[in-house]
């Protein structure tokens, strides 16, 4: 493990203290990462009488979400499912089979949220078609596609989805398709020693109370796995940097876009397919939480530079969120990232012609070259549409993000070969504003500019 400052050290282990102290977690462990590598871990507390350390288990309850979600990405990709496809199509004999998969993944499809029968996380599991048999026209509390709700039975359901694809269990296929390439042979379904014992402490004494652990059967793929801290630092690296192994680098970008947002137009929380998504002092990260009776977890990532954080607690509730963003921002503080060093790169030097301004009617536009064949089309300043865009096989561009996503922009020459114009899904941008020699839709004033 790289190493920080020796003042970094101590100010990310106070923050920690002070976490387990002031929270009264019976233990807790933390680790920081930089460029997608673990830099520091602390812990606070003991774990059967001795202090926690990065083999020491935890259960990481809803981050067991996020694996099962890039299995049915990985499905996608096989094509052997789409997400606009009804969860019927799938898995059949359920209430609620006319909601998509998509809309499990991002918890908008409007399922309660958590499955009928005693508290789940609690009792022993049942198997999924008892699971199925209890579900009713109550299971559905909201039109699919109006809002967030967030649903655990939404991700059981996912979990048998994935199962019928494979022919297997759904950990078996997280643990073969997930965990064995990025290495983390420490995350299972069921505890190894050593590993952390669930507590919940008493709100008015200092004192503690088992809590229970089962296998949660079919509501497993909810919040079932648990982890150590470097397996979990290998999750939270695969997230902002990505491995091909596992998953293409443009579905796990799909996955950290913002399928809906839970505090509106300046949103600070949302999700996206599978992963929770924050906004924190200019990061824009992605992750999870996890909470099951006797055990806290979150991991954040900042896909920009990859830098990362984890928190791990065996008590029920009472760890405060701002813990994980709190060891970031001392980090950004005392230690803050040198950027990367400049260099050439390898772009397609053929289209040199095409980069600089360009005009959609008078607003001021800048092509750029991006590595490869790829190009970018922002605002030269103010507001406006900003998309990067992927060259193909015919000459054109794909949208990739941005007003212009899944849209095709198309290079336009005239006869003896020179540069006409740009056409990006019908919007002509030109070499300077309204130009007389494009064809602008609607025409141009034949008087010009006065």
């Amino acid at each position: 493990m790289a190493t920080v400052l020796e003042g970094t050290a101590r100010a990310l282990l106070r923050r920690v203290a002070i976490e387990q102290a002031e929270a009264r977690m019976p233990s807790l462990v933390a680790m920081v990462l930089r460029d997608g590598r673990p830099v520091w871990f602390g812990a606070r507390g003991t774990v059967e009488g001795a202090a926690p350390t990065t083999a020491t288990q935890y259960r990481i309850g809803s981050i067991t979400k996020s694996m099962v979600a890039v299995l049915v990405m990985r499905l996608r990709d096989e094509g052997l499912l789409d997400l606009n496809d009804p969860l019927g199509k799938h898995v059949s004999a359920t209430p609620v089979g006319d909601v998509t998969i998509a809309q499990l993944l991002s918890h908008t499809g409007g399922l309660t949220a958590e499955p009928p029968g005693p508290w789940w996380e609690r009792t022993p599991g049942v198997e999924i078609d008892a699971l199925t048999g209890a579900l009713d026209a109550q299971t559905a509390r909201h039109r699919p596609g109006r809002r967030f709700h967030y649903s655990n039975l939404g991700f059981a359901l996912l979990g048998e989805l994935v199962a019928r694809h494979r022919r297997t269990g759904w950990a078996e296929a997280v643990t073969e398709e997930i965990l064995q390439p990025l290495g983390m042979c420490d995350t299972t379904t069921r505890p190894r020693e050593p590993h952390a014992r669930g507590y919940a402490v008493h709100p008015w004494a200092d004192v503690l109370l088992p809590e229970p652990e089962h296998d949660a059967v079919a509501m497993a793929p909810a919040g079932q796995l648990w982890s150590s801290s470097t397996d979990l630092a290998r999750w939270a690296a695969f997230i902002s940097c990505g491995d091909e192994k596992v998953l293409r680098p443009a579905t796990l970008a799909e996955m950290r876009e913002p399928a809906t947002v839970d505090d509106g137009d300046a949103w600070s929380g949302g999700f996206g397919l599978g992963l929770q998504l924050s906004r924190h002092r200019g990061r824009r990260l992605t992750g999870h939480g996890g909470s099951m009776p006797g055990f806290l977890a979150v991991v954040w990532a900042d896909p920009a530079d990859g830098s990362g954080v984890l928190c791990m607690a065996n008590a029920t509730s009472g760890l405060r969120a701002s813990v994980a963003t709190d060891l970031l921002d001392i980090m950004d503080t005392l230690e803050p990232p040198i950027p990367r060093e400049w260099a050439p790169a390898p772009v397609d030097t053929g289209l040199l012609e095409l980069t600089g301004p360009w005009y959609w009617g008078p607003a001021a536009y800048v092509l750029r070259l991006l590595p490869g064949h790829d190009v970018s089309l922002t605002p030269i300043s103010g507001p406006g549409r900003s998309s990067r865009f992927a060259a193909q096989a015919d000459g054109t561009w794909l949208g990739l993000d941005g007003y212009y996503a899944g849209e095709t922009m198309r290079l336009v020459r005239r006869a003896d070969g020179s540069v006409s114009h740009l056409d990006v899904n019908t919007f002509v941008f030109t070499r300077q504003p309204y130009d007389p020699s494009a064809p602008v839709p609607g025409g141009v004033e034949e008087s010009g500019w006065r």
